[in-house]
C-alpha cells in the first residue's frame, strides 16, 4: 500500500515571539500533524529563538537567517523542507484542527490540482472576527482558474497547500516585492498549475496590526503586480477579462491611495482604469472614482 504524502508546514516568523507559538500549536494540533513543522525566523531581535527551543525542542526545524523578508524565509522554508506537500502558514494565523487532513485528502484525490486553498475567517488586532473569504466567491469551479482569479487574486498564504513540483515550476515568492507578494505567487501558479478549493474557514488571519500588509506601498506592488501578471497572461486569458482585470486593480488601488492622501497617484491610475477599461461596466467603475474623490475631500475638509 502506497504511503501518504509527506507533508511540511512552512512557517516564516520576525519578531513575533508570542504570536508564532500560537501558530506553531495550531499545527501541532491538526488531526492529521503535519510530518515536520519548518520555522525560518527571519532576523527577529526579540527571543524568538530561544522561546522555541525552550518549548518545542526537536519537534520543530528552526532555522535563522539575516533578515531578508517573509517571502525569502517562505522560500527558505520550502527549500529545505522534505515533504511532497507543502502547507504555508504565517506567524500571526492559525489553523482548525482539520486544515491539514482534509487539504490532503482533497490532493491525494484530485491528482491534477496543483495548489488548493479554503475559506479563511480575518480576525481584527484583538482576536474578533470581522470577514469572511469565502473562496468560492471567486473560483466557482476547481480546476484552470486564472480568468477568475485575475479579477480577484487575493490570497492567505496560510489557506494554501501545493505539492513540491508547483514550487519547483514557479520559483517560489517574488523576494524583490515587499508586499502583494502572496498576490504574485498565487497568479504565477494559476497561470500554470489548477486551482482546487475546500469549504469551510479553516484559518483564522490576523489582520490590521503591524503587518506589512498596511503600508502605503502596498498599492504600488499590487499594481506592478497585475500589469506584470496581465501582460504576461496574453494568449492565456481572454482579451476583454484581461483588460476588465487590469481596470479594476487600478480603481481598487486608486481609491486606497485616495484614503492615503496620495492624491496625485491616485489620478494616474484613474486615467489608466479610463484607458483600460473594455466596456461600459468598467468604465462606469472607473468614473465612480470622481465621486468617491469628492466624498473624501468633503471629509477631510470637515475634520479641518
Amino acid at each position: 500500500m502506497a504511503q501518504p504524502p509527506r507533508v511540511s508546514a512552512i512557517i516564516p516568523t520576525y519578531n513575533r515571539r508570542e504570536l508564532v507559538q500560537r501558530a506553531i500549536d495550531s499545527a501541532l494540533a491538526q488531526t492529521l500533524p503535519p510530518d515536520e513543522i519548518v520555522v525560518v525566523d527571519d532576523g527577529s531581535t526579540d527571543g524568538t529563538g530561544d522561546a522555541l527551543q525552550a518549548r518545542y525542542g526537536a519537534r520543530i526545524a528552526y532555522t535563522w537567517q539575516p533578515n531578508a523578508g517573509v517571502s525569502a524565509a517562505r522560500n527558505a522554508g520550502m527549500s529545505v523542507a522534505r515533504g511532497e506537500l507543502f502547507a504555508l502558514l504565517d506567524s500571526d494565523d492559525l489553523w482548525a484542527p482539520e486544515k491539514t487532513e482534509r487539504q490532503c485528502a482533497y490532493l491525494a484525490a484530485n491528482p491534477h490540482i496543483g495548489m488548493v486553498v479554503c475559506d479563511v475567517a480575518r480576525m481584527d488586532a484583538d482576536g474578533k472576527p470581522y470577514d469572511f473569504f469565502r473562496r468560492r466567491d471567486v473560483i466557482a469551479t476547481d480546476g484552470w482558474a486564472l480568468d477568475a482569479l485575475l479579477m480577484n487574486p487575493a490570497l492567505v498564504p496560510a489557506s494554501a497547500m501545493l505539492r513540491r513540483e508547483v514550487f519547483d515550476d514557479v520559483g517560489g515568492f517574488d523576494t524583490a516585492l515587499r508586499t502583494a507578494e502572496d498576490i504574485d505567487f498565487f497568479l504565477r501558479v494559476a497561470q500554470r498549475w489548477q486551482v482546487g478549493v475546500t469549504e469551510g474557514a479553516m484559518v483564522r488571519a490576523m489582520r490590521g496590526h503591524e503587518g506589512l500588509s498596511a503600508e502605503s506601498s502596498t498599492y504600488d506592488d499590487y499594481v506592478r503586480v497585475m500589469e506584470r501578471v496581465v501582460a504576461d497572461s496574453a494568449g492565456m486569458v481572454d482579451e476583454g477579462i484581461r483588460r476588465s482585470a487590469l481596470a479594476s486593480a487600478y480603481v481598487r488601488n486608486a481609491r486606497g491611495l485616495m484614503m492615503r492622501g496620495r492624491w496625485r497617484d491616485a489620478c494616474t491610475l484613474a486615467s489608466r482604469a479610463w484607458r483600460a477599461a473594455p466596456d461600459a461596466a468598467s468604465r462606469r467603475d472607473a468614473a465612480s472614482l470622481a465621486g468617491f474623490a469628492v466624498r473624501r475631500l468633503a471629509v477631510r475638509a470637515l475634520r479641518r
